[in-house]
């Protein structure tokens, strides 16, 4: 029986979504959870890798699980209590929905939407999540415009990991903004008004592309560069020609679509 698996994690204690060697990974810690409660060998895939230290909300992979085991109603609200129970406290599972056995959690994601948080403002309440970069003001009007350049099916190997083993560097992009990001109301005074947010949507993503994406606005809102300048980036198809990447724990996978409910 085919299984979605919808999550959320705390990306800082792993190398990343995908098993590897000598470092420790959510599937991995997934795969062990599942395995032990269902005294089974199960492998669980998801909809797209994350790099160490990337932030997941909504998050969906899949599992394959034998026909005899019945998860629903009340023995599936069980079964994610016990899971829960086993995984470590930087994951969270909390909806197991069966499918039809064609459904595939990496392949049928039509859109996949990530945030980064940034703050020119540092505070005491304001540092696990989002990144400080110091600065004492941003030109996001520019760094708007600079982002548009993103919009669109193109190629983005300038943005792209060095030594990636990807297919084709082709993505589509149908949102890339920056807007303001206030603090939560009980730390409204320590937020001056300069905690931003980066929001894109594409098809698929290449591996470090969203915080390559963010330091090379970065460049257009300290005037380094001009907002057209992006343009020119992506038509290098060098990594070197872009701005550096910036940290992954301010980035957060948001959401992933799908051309059917999950539920």
């Amino acid at each position: 029986m085919k299984y979605f698996l919808r999550l959320s994690y705390d990306g800082a204690p792993f190398s990343g979504w995908q098993i590897q060697k000598n470092a420790p990974s959510i599937q991995e810690e997934l795969q062990r959870a599942f395995s032990l409660l269902l005294k089974e060998d199960i492998e669980i895939t998801g909809c797209g890798r994350t790099d160490s230290g990337v932030n997941a909300i909504n998050y969906i992979a899949h599992t394959e699980i034998t026909p005899k085991i019945a998860l629903s109603g009340k023995s599936r609200q069980q079964f994610l209590y016990k899971l829960n129970a086993i995984l470590p406290k930087s994951i969270k599972v909390f909806g197991l929905y069966r499918m039809h056995p064609e459904a595939h959690a990496r392949f049928d994601a039509v859109s996949r939407t990530y945030r980064y948080f940034l703050t020119t403002e540092p505070s005491p309440f304001d540092t696990r999540f989002t990144w400080y970069f110091k600065c004492r003001d941003l030109d996001i009007e520019a760094m708007n415009k600079a982002a548009g350049y993103f919009i669109g099916t193109q190629d983005f190997s300038s943005l792209q990991k060095v030594g990636s083993d990807v297919t084709s560097p082709i993505c589509t992009v149908t949102e890339a903004s920056w807007k303001k990001a206030p603090l939560p109301a009980p730390f409204a005074r320590e937020s001056k008004g300069k905690r931003y947010v980066y929001t894109v949507t594409a098809n698929r993503f290449l591996r470090n592309m969203v915080r390559a994406m963010v330091g090379s606005l970065l460049e257009v809102g300290v005037h380094k560069k001009e907002p057209e300048w992006i343009a020119e980036m992506l038509k290098e198809k060098n990594r070197c020609s872009a701005g550096a990447s910036v940290p992954g724990e301010a980035l957060f996978l948001c959401d992933v679509k799908y051309p059917y409910p999950i539920h």
